[in-house]
């Protein structure tokens, strides 16, 4: 089954103001559950704000999302699957 991409957004309050090493730890507890959970999950990248995390995952589908945040204490308050994408290049004919 092929994985589907995902945009998760978080709500963690003052998350933009967490130190390199706070954020370290964070990636690193996420790591070692996505690792119990198996390969129906992967992580891609997160952008972090002020309150907020918006996190780019290629899962099996929400469910396993859920599992996630419900392991590693990381809220999961908005999930949505990402269709399709655009950038710059899109704007290029053929």
């Amino acid at each position: 089954m092929a994985l589907r991409k995902f945009m998760i957004e978080r709500d963690i309050p003052q998350v933009g103001t967490l130190e390199r090493e706070q954020l370290r730890d964070a990636a690193q507890h996420s790591n070692t559950v996505l690792d119990q959970l198996g390969p129906d999950i992967q992580w891609v990248e997160s952008f972090v704000a002020a309150d907020k995390t918006f996190c780019v995952y290629l899962a099996k589908d929400e469910d396993v999302i859920r599992k996630h945040a419900e392991i590693s204490g990381f809220p999961a308050t908005k999930i949505t699957e990402i269709g399709k994408m655009i950038d710059p290049t899109t704007a290029n004919p053929g």
